[in-house]
This record gives structure tokens, sequence and C-alpha cells, in this order.
């Protein structure tokens, strides 16, 4: 199949295109209004059509025969537990769990939020709530109990479905303290707590609104799945906002189903029965499509992996997943490859396990500098696929569309706009730029399916933030270019963007030469205030294991390199290496956090940082090297 023709197939005719995609799912009703506008004239897609989310994922399979092919593997090496799920075991825990819901009084429409690890029961916990209409808001597992309140008192959630604990790497996050901690902080009171007992050795504290996870599902009828219309909200999913209140995304249900659907074919490339893993947490988007939805809707066998891609037990754990349970195609961040190679520079670890059974290997959750994308084709001999998309889209915008046409890759890029993306580049005055130029990246509408139907209670909002700077346009928050080829490059968020003596200077651009340096496992280069420039971009690296080379070296070859490639106004005249960067829980570094402490900013430790000690020893280091205001 030619990508080019494909696409504007989508571009030309999206409903013709759509209405196509959605006749390959099981509807109770299906869709005559293809693409319609809701009452605030925004556009909706399959507003009369029924069909769940949970019968697709599951009954449907069963129904044609799939009953006892694989649907899960729980892979847990923080806990030495193996665990495979046939879609017949799929089945009665979920609906078990649904006629559970359905017992404490949950009804379509009602709200639930889902606090685990990645365990088997979190998987049911989402399809059990999709089956009876219940809307789920999983949050990230390991969320402070500030935070988890202020969720719970945003979506006021009948129930809330718990563990008792979780693990990170090798120690215990007390989940329930937490929730019990959350509940007493919030104004909304949810009626009960369904807690799964893990027996780890955590402290869980009873209290009046606890439900034991295993009586409740032992005494509940099995329920039957729900039809719901297409436009019924599936879940809410929290992302961060420049306001520090997260906000709420609301996922449909029809166009959902039918996006992921289309994504697992013609994105990543994959055929019902084969193994998909992507190595992410449900509590991210990612883990909603990717571990959950699209590869069990797509008859795969999904991976949920509870562990991290080094020190459970090293960094040979990818490869061992892999091999033992043959993956055809995976997806990963950037940043899990970057701390592969930094313990395993050469991929000796590699060596001995069996990588046949890749096809692809996909990144995407922060944009891939040009090493590390050369060091994984190199070390897995498969396509490296960077790919592009946000929350609010819930599945990929911009990708080399390998289960259609595979283009040539170009470092820096994500390739072509995914069929139904009219992805287009404009100035601060709205107008479409030409091949080169760089400005915000804006999709026009209608958004293809499966996007973001709105925010959770607060519409102005969605409006203000998405729709309001460009008319006509989803506004992605990115700022970007296309090449005379049709390539688009996501050069960062637009904060991300350094006003230097008045030029304009790309620090993703910049990141891209430090982290070429061979010492260089991975970087963060941010704009910091300065008195006569303005800004002035400063590089903090984190060095590979076993490097040699000096830190003063390494900044004097990284400068020069600089200059020759973007010139003396970078400006670039520090680089300073540090043990590790302030990251998010899904591994992106957070770069406006290590702006505010150089400029003496406040801020607010944000609530998906993985490890809070980390701020001290940045403030430490910036104070060693006299950076900005410290």
């Amino acid at each position: 199949m030619n990508y080019q023709e494909f696409y504007k197939q989508s571009i030309g005719n999206p409903e013709l295109f759509w209405k196509n995609q959605a006749e390959n799912l099981h509807w109770y009703q299906a869709p005559e209004h293809i693409l319609s506008k809701d009452d605030d004239g925004y556009p909706q897609w399959f507003a009369d059509g029924k069909l769940n989310l949970s019968y697709l994922c599951i009954d449907k399979h069963i129904e044609d025969g799939y009953g006892r092919q694989n649907a899960v593997i729980y892979d847990s090496p923080v806990t030495n537990t193996k665990e495979i799920i046939t879609y017949n075991r799929l089945h009665k825990e979920v609906s078990r769990l649904a006629g559970a819901l359905k017992d404490l009084g949950l009804e379509k429409g009602d709200t639930a939020i889902i606090y685990m690890p990645m365990i088997p029961q979190a998987l049911y916990a989402m399809l059990a709530c999709a089956r009876i209409g219940v809307i789920h808001s999983v949050v990230f597992g390991g969320f402070a109990p500030h935070e988890l309140a202020i969720r719970i008192d945003d979506c006021t959630p009948k129930v809330i479905i718990t563990a008792s604990s979780g693990i990170e790497i090798d120690r215990i996050i007390p989940y329930k303290p937490y929730v019990d901690e959350a509940i007493e902080m919030a104004a909304h009171k949810p009626d009960k707590v369904i807690l799964f007992q893990r027996h780890l050795g955590a402290d869980t504290p009873g209290k009046p609104y606890d439900i034991d996870y295993l009586e409740a599902v032992k005494n509940a009828s099995p329920a039957e799945p729900l039809a719901v219309e297409a436009t019924h909200p599936s879940y809410i999913l929290y992302t961060s906002g420049t306001t520090g209140k997260p906000k709420g995304i609301i996922r449909d249900t029809g166009g959902y189903a039918t996006a992921l659907k289309f994504s697992m074919k013609y994105v990543y490339g994959v055929d019902p029965g084969d193994v998909f893993w992507a190595a992410s947490d449900v509590g991210w988007v990612v883990g909603h499509s990717y571990i959950v939805y699209g590869p069990l809707i797509n008859r795969n066998t999904t991976i949920l992996f509870e562990g991290k891609p080094i020190r459970t037990p090293d960094a040979s754990t990818f490869w061992r997943v892999i091999s033992e349970h043959r993956v055809k195609v995976m997806f990963t961040a950037p940043t899990a490859i970057r701390a592969i190679k930094k313990e395993d520079p050469n991929g000796e670890m590699m060596e001995g396990y069996d990588l046949s059974s890749l096809k692809f290997q996909f990144l995407a959750g922060e944009r891939c500098d040009a090493s590390t994308l050369k060091w994984t084709e190199e070390k897995l001999k498969v396509p490296v696929i960077d790919h592009w998309w946000q929350t609010e889209s819930g599945w990929p915008m911009l990708a080399n569309m390998a289960g259609v046409e595979l283009a040539k890759v170009k470092p820096g890029s994500a390739t072509f706009p995914v069929c139904g993306y009219n992805i287009q580049i404009l100035n601060n005055d709205g107008e479409v730029l030409g091949a080169g130029s760089e400005g915000f990246v804006t999709v026009k509408l209608p958004l293809p399916p499966g996007n973001l139907k709105n925010i959770w209670k607060n519409p102005e909002r969605f409006k203000a933030g998405y729709l309001a700077r460009f008319p006509g346009y989803y506004f992605s928050g990115d700022g970007g270019y296309r090449d005379a080829d049709g390539y688009v490059y996501i050069t960062g968020r637009v904060d991300d963007v350094i006003n230097v003596a008045g030029h304009r200077l790309s620090t993703a651009e910049m990141e891209e030469i430090v982290a070429s340096h061979p010492a260089v496992a991975e970087c963060a280069v941010i704009g910091i205030n300065d008195d006569l420039k303005g800004q002035i971009p400063l590089a903090l690296a984190v060095t590979k294991s076993g490097n040699e080379i000096a830190e003063s070296v390494i900044q004097s070859e990284v400068i020069k390199e600089v200059r020759n490639q973007i010139g003396p106004v970078a400006s670039l005249k520090q680089v300073i290496l540090v043990n590790r960067l302030p990251k998010t829980r899904s591994g992106k570094i957070l770069r406006k956090l290590l702006r505010s402490i150089a400029d003496n900013d406040d801020y607010k430790i944000p609530s998906t940082i993985d490890d809070p000690k980390i701020i001290d020893e940045i403030e430490n280091v910036y104070k060693t090297h006299k950076v900005g205001s410290n």
C-alpha cells in the first residue's frame, strides 16, 4: 500500500475513510452519523453508534474461538512472578469484578479511580469499568496523597480500586496508606475502597470503607457488557497543566476503539495473535492505549511488565522479555534506551538472547536524539521508529507507518503525519509556513477519531488551551517544522525555544549535539536567565558508565561542536556533569524544573517526579558551578 495515497484518502474524505475503519469493529448498533458536532460545535465521531470496549477486548475473541489464546503475560522481575492469562481467564476475572462493582451500586456514568501498580488486577479493573459503562480514572500508582486527593475531588469517584502496595525496584510503596490519607484530605468521600492485598509486608490498616477485592469478586455474579453510545466517556486521564492543576482529558468510546484498531495494524504493523509489548505503565496514556485497549481489541498478546529497564535485575531485562515471550513489536521511551546504553554501552548484555522475533522497535514519550536512535538500530538490527503523540491524542499523530509503507528514517524526525491528522506548521498569525520554517505544530480540525473530546468539568479550559489560539485548528503546544521532503520535526514544547540576544534557538537542536559526544549517555539543555543576553543555554549531561574523560574536556569539545554546527550565536558556555537528571516516573526529563531552580523562581515539585531527593542534588551542583542566581 502507498502511504501518500492512503493518507490523502483520510484527509480528502475523512467520513468515508473512518466509516470503513469503523466497520472492522463489532457494533451493537452500527453508526450512521459518522461525523457530527456536539452541543458546543466541536466535531465528534459515530454519535449514534453503540458498542462496548470490554466486549471488543474479550468476549468477541472468545466468540470467534480464541478463548485459549494468551491475552496477557504478566512478567514481574521485582517479585519474581510470571503469569499467563488467556482470554477465557480474562473474561472470568473482568466479568466478576464488573459484577462486584454493580453490587456496590455503580452504574453507567459513575466514576471510579484505579490506583494500582503494574499487576493484572489493574487491567481487570479498567476493563470491568468499561464493561458496565463506569468511567475510570487511572491515577499513577505511587502519586503522593495530595495529588490523589486533587483527582478525587475533580472526578468524584464512587469507589477507589487499589492494592496494598507497589514496588519501586527494591522499595515498597505503601499504596493503601496513601489512599487513606488522600481520602482524609479530599472534600469528596468515595463510598468504598476495594483493596487487593499483595502480601508484600506493607502496613495496610483497615478502614470502615474497605472491601476485600478477592471476597468481592468471589461473591459477585458475572456482568454482561453494556452497550454504550460511541460518545460515552470511556475514561478520564489527568495530565499536567501549566497552571499546576491537572487537566482531566476525556476520551470517548467508539472513536477510540476505531483509532486503536486502525493503529495496531497500520502504525505498529502487528497482526492478531502477535505479541506486543509497550514498556510503560497503565497510569499513563501509553498504558491505556497500548498495554490494555489497543492490543486486546486487536487480539494481540500484551505484556504487562512490572519492572524497570535497569536494576530489575540489570540492563538485560528488556532483551530477556523480548526473547522469552517472542515479542514482535516493542514500544518504549528513549529514556529507557539511554538508561540501558549507559549501563551497557557496547550492548554486551544482549548476547545470549534470541531477539529474532522482534520486527520493529518504536520509541516515543520525548524527542529521540540521533545517537540513541543509531545505537538502538545498530544493536537490535531492526527498524527503530521514533513517533510522536500526546495524552490528548490518545494514539500516534506522527509516525513511520510500519503497517503501510516504511519510509527512510531521518534522525530527529518522527517522519510523516498519521492518517487523519492534517498537521500544519503555523506562525504567530496563524499563517501556514513553508518547508524549513519553524513554527507552532497544529492539526486542522476535525481531529481524527480517538482524540480528546473535552476536559472533565472544564470545557472553557479545553477551548482556551487547545482551540482558541488558532481558530479551526488544534494547538499541540509543541514547536516544529517540515522539511522539503515532508518530514516533520518536533523541536519540543514551545517554551523550550530560548531567546538568546534576540535569536530564537531550539534547545532540542543543542541537545542533539551534546548527546552525540561519545562520553554522554543523556543530557538536557535549558535556557536560563542572563542579564546581558536575556537567556543563555546551559547543558547538563550524564556520562556513560566507565567514562574517564574529565568534565573540562567534555565541556570544551561540546562547546566547540555547538559553535561548529549552530554558530557562536548559540552562546553555550557551560556543560555540567551530573549523576542523574530529574525525571517523571514515565521517564521525561523535567526541564522546566531545572530552569526554575537555576533562575531561583518559585516552583512546585511536580507530582510526577521520580525521586524528589534529586532537587537537593541539582541545587548543590548549581551552587558549585555558580549557575544562574544560585
